[in-house]
């Protein structure tokens, strides 16, 4: 039986006390409810006031079992419920401890501002690539959800520097304001851009006469969610299997396909090395769809010719299980 039910027992067997109490004084004394009911409550809660009227010796032994039996129990109950209160307590303040010991470990993670429907959608999707984020989110009342979700997090204020440097904005490796107010998105990026001048800060806007604040604020990226959606809408509307098919390949819902990005480290075999030399298709079945050099330039379905460069970024399509090995190897050269 778990606690809940343990707690429900009680107050009803207390409840029963009572009950038994009142009418057996009716009985007994044939007093009236008030008096019985009166009578029941200070004998139980042994506050010791004179007794209502005189008893009979029938009365006398009544209230003494009801002392040796109700009290007793009433005590009991009392001691139920202030364990259980201090218990949660002391849960609660452990669970705090082990959680921000957790946060201050991390290194390169994901600071979520904001756990609204937008970044609880951000954060799920984030969640399948890394476990390492942490939600700054002022509402209490999206902790119990925050805790069922199973994400790191930090209630306060997302726009105070404390609460920031809480959340590890000096380790952190991106940020993402998705606040309610574009005011609260401003003022987060200026923050965050002092207290981290290299990290990545992706904003929220909800007007477009936004976008240029949060990029003279210190964005690094800008995205209307109003933007986004009305664009993937048109495309469903006028390329609805394009459509499908970037569905599928980035919605990670699917194992036949996907579409990933790879680092090239300096220290990579592959650099230097042209396409149809670099063995990535034989060896792991993907298909190079683009490359993005370092200087930021895009070449789109590169030649086999093409050669790889350090700090190149790889877009590859494949299967999860390939891109997941071909990832692996790079990290490991």
């Amino acid at each position: 039986m778990d606690k809940t039910s343990k707690m429900k027992l009680s107050v009803f067997i207390a409840i029963l006390f009572y009950i038994l109490g009142t009418t057996g004084y009716m009985a007994i004394e044939g007093w009236g409810l008030l008096d019985s009911a009166y009578m029941t409550a200070i004998t139980l809660s042994t506050v010791g006031f004179l007794e209502v009227h005189d008893m009979s010796d029938s009365g006398r032994l009544f209230t003494i079992f009801l002392i040796f039996t109700g009290v007793g129990y009433f005590l009991y109950l009392c001691g139920v419920f202030i364990s259980s209160v201090v218990d949660g307590e002391i849960k609660s303040m452990l669970g705090r401890q082990r959680l921000n010991s957790k946060i201050k470990k991390m290194n390169n993670h994901y600071i979520v501002c904001g756990y609204g429907r937008i970044g609880r959608v951000l954060c799920k999707f984030v969640a399948e690539d890394t476990r390492d984020i942490v939600v700054v989110e002022q509402s209490e009342e999206l902790k119990e959800i925050l805790e069922k979700d199973k994400i790191h997090y930090i209630i306060g204020d997302a726009g105070n520097e404390d609460i920031l440097e809480k959340a590890g904005i000096d380790r952190a490796k991106a940020l993402v304001a998705a606040l309610a107010t574009d005011t609260a998105n401003v003022f987060l990026v200026l923050t965050a851009r002092q207290l981290n001048p290299d990290i990545y800060i992706m904003a929220r806007a909800s007007s477009p006469m936004v976008r240029k604040k949060l990029y003279v604020a210190g964005a690094t990226q800008v995205e209307s969610p109003y933007d986004i959606g009305g664009v993937s809408m048109g495309l469903k509307l006028l390329r609805p299997t394009v459509s499908n098919f970037l569905n599928t390949a980035l919605s990670r819902e699917s194992d036949a396909i996907q579409i990933e990005e790879a680092f090239v480290p300096e220290t990579s075999t592959y650099a230097g090395k042209p396409l149809k030399d670099s063995g990535i298709r034989q060896t792991y079945n993907l298909i190079i769809i683009a490359i993005k050099e370092k200087s930021g330039h895009m070449e789109f379905a590169p030649h086999f010719e093409t050669i790889i460069h350090p700090r190149d970024t790889l877009i590859v399509m494949g299967k999860t299980e390939d891109l997941k090995a071909f990832r692996h190897a790079l990290d490991n050269m």
